[in-house]
């Protein structure tokens, strides 16, 4: 079969009805954090971690509107389109959903300054979200137009997030739940034009592939965002399989001997893992070393660099 031939597409119903079903079986609103966070298990520390970094997130979103932008020359898509960055950014100063994050962000307890910063951005995080910036950027506008249809199912898992706030979360201050609130009637709104532009414009079953193909990507970096910010509050722990021993080639440095390759550590990686005791999580770690280093720019960045490079080469591992 011909997966180019336009006979060969799937009919309407058909097609949203695959895209949909990405959603069923991938979308983060069955990722493990996610569920934690909607049955009211998380501790106040990791909802604002939360918080927190989602917000990058949150800032990469007009970044990967206004590519979209660039990619049509329709005034009339543009027209429809750019009502997404006014959305985000807002019409004039102090509006629009990046600044209502940031007002979910000191209802939680945090600093805006701090969080507008991105000082604190997991690294895992800022792979997920650029990821999307550039998936997007790559892309011809049919498939970055797909990507965006992670928007079907967002509505209603902002009404799910709504009523767990509401319920376990008290500390919260209600306001801040503006954004949530907003995006019950903007996501449906957006997924429907999406919806729409991607069902006229896939005219062969290889664009519509292309499409399903990059809704369940764009899943992987909503996943991959969540396991960065989950990772944050694992306790790491050297791995089992993993043995320090002194470096004498390079004084002050480890040898990570595992059973297949040595890892070199050097002083400050050293330091991290002293740490690494199985009870203080990522966070509280590098919250440790901020304090011990005050003037080392960028360290709460590094640390957890460093960990989730160690968790990958098997010299830790960090509970469940």
């Amino acid at each position: 079969m011909d997966v180019s031939d336009p006979e060969d597409l799937w009919g309407p119903a058909d097609f949203e009805a695959r895209l949909r079903r990405v959603g069923t079986e991938r979308y983060h609103d069955k990722h493990p954090f996610n569920l934690r966070m909607h049955a009211g298990l998380l501790s106040r520390d990791e909802l604002q971690t939360w918080v927190r970094n989602r917000y990058y997130y949150q800032t990469r979103i007009p970044l990967k509107d206004s590519a979209i932008l660039g990619k049509s020359a329709d005034s009339a898509f543009r027209r429809e389109w750019v009502q997404r960055l006014h959305d985000h950014d807002g019409r004039a100063p102090g509006e629009g959903g990046l600044e209502l994050w940031l007002r979910l962000a000191e209802a939680s307890g945090l600093a805006r300054d701090e969080v507008a910063s991105l000082h604190f951005v997991l690294p895992g995080v800022r792979r997920a979200c650029d990821a999307y910036v550039d998936l997007v950027e790559r892309a011809d506008l049919l498939v970055a137009v797909a990507a965006s249809l992670t928007e079907l199912f967002a509505g209603d898992i902002m009404v799910q997030r709504i009523a767990a706030f509401e319920r376990h979360y008290p500390w919260v201050d209600a306001e801040g739940l503006a954004y949530f609130r907003s995006r019950t009637t903007a996501a449906p709104r957006d997924a429907a034009y999406g919806l729409a532009f991607v069902t006229e414009h896939a005219r062969t079953r290889a664009d519509q592939q292309r499409c399903i193909d990059a809704v369940e990507r764009k899943c992987e970096i909503l996943w991959g965002l969540l396991d960065a910010v989950e990772a944050a509050h694992r306790p790491p722990r050297l791995a089992a399989s993993a043995m320090l021993r002194e470096d004498y080639e390079r004084p002050g440095s480890l040898l990570a001997v595992l059973p297949e390759r040595g890892v070199r550590i050097n002083e400050s990686g050293r330091e991290i893992l002293d740490l690494c005791d199985g009870v203080r999580s990522s966070d509280a770690i590098a919250t440790v070393l901020r304090e011990r280093h005050p003037d080392v720019a960028h360290l709460s960045s590094d640390v957890h660099e460093f960990l989730d490079q160690m968790e990958t080469l098997g010299v830790i591992d960090r509970d469940a």
